[in-house]
């Protein structure tokens, strides 16, 4: 799917000055079609994965996190405000998940879920590990955010699963600090797919959240602080 400038600065919650900005700068991944930028859902997602060490000491230009004073995207209050909140509802929490790997890792919280979501537990896996191959889904500070690269689910909605290896994992991640807490995404659409990407990206990147998570939370209590947490947040 070809997103405009105006989709990503609404999916990453910047302004659409923000985005010109990073175009001129060569920050973030575009291509020309009739004189118009457009931009790859993949490469938009790789590049949201892999480009907080670098643009987090540039004027701290990370997603979801700038507020232009003069263009500024304005608060969401419909769907996609507690986007992630109920994507989790309809999805898990998973506690002390064994494996020593990504890939054992990967397939035991498979194997835990999704049954429960319909879903063939050697097929989902095989997706998600190919995505994996691609390239690492590991965010910044011990968060990971494996998903598949089509869409396995039809309609409008989306399924997080919230898992806590029982043990840290290495899954490459660019800070090199092991992963000790994994968010399962699946979507069925582009944009709710980049969205949700970047809301777990923010949450990752903030100290109180990375503390909570450490805790192990169970799943009433992670719906209560991530339904705050995005109760106080744009988009």
């Amino acid at each position: 799917m070809d997103l405009k400038i105006k989709d990503v600065a609404e999916l990453l919650s910047v302004s659409e000055t923000t985005i010109r900005r990073w175009l001129i700068g060569g920050k973030i991944p575009a291509y020309r079609l009739n004189h118009q930028y457009r931009f790859s859902r993949i490469e938009i997602e790789n590049w949201m994965m892999s480009c907080k060490l670098d643009l987090e000491e540039d004027a701290q230009i990370y997603p979801l996190e700038e507020k232009e004073a003069d263009d500024a995207p304005l608060a969401k209050t419909g769907t996609q405000q507690f986007s992630l909140f109920r994507a989790l509802v309809k999805g898990d929490v998973l506690t002390d998940v064994p494996g020593k790997t990504k890939e054992e890792v990967i397939r035991n919280s498979m194997k835990a879920v999704a049954p429960r979501l319909g879903l063939d537990v050697e097929l989902v896996t095989e997706l998600l590990l190919d995505r994996e191959r691609l390239m690492s889904t590991a965010l910044n500070c011990g968060v990971a955010v494996p998903h598949p690269r089509e869409f396995i689910f039809k309609g409008s909605e989306d399924r997080v699963i919230m898992a806590f290896p029982s043990d840290p994992v290495d899954f490459q991640a660019l800070d090199k600090q092991p992963i000790h807490t994994l968010f399962f995404l699946f979507s069925s659409h582009d944009k709710r797919h980049l969205h949700l990407l970047a809301k777990i990206a923010h949450l990752s990147g903030s100290l109180e959240s990375l503390d909570f998570l450490k805790s192990r939370p169970s799943k009433e209590a992670a719906l209560a602080f991530i339904k705050n947490w995005e109760g106080k947040i744009s988009g």
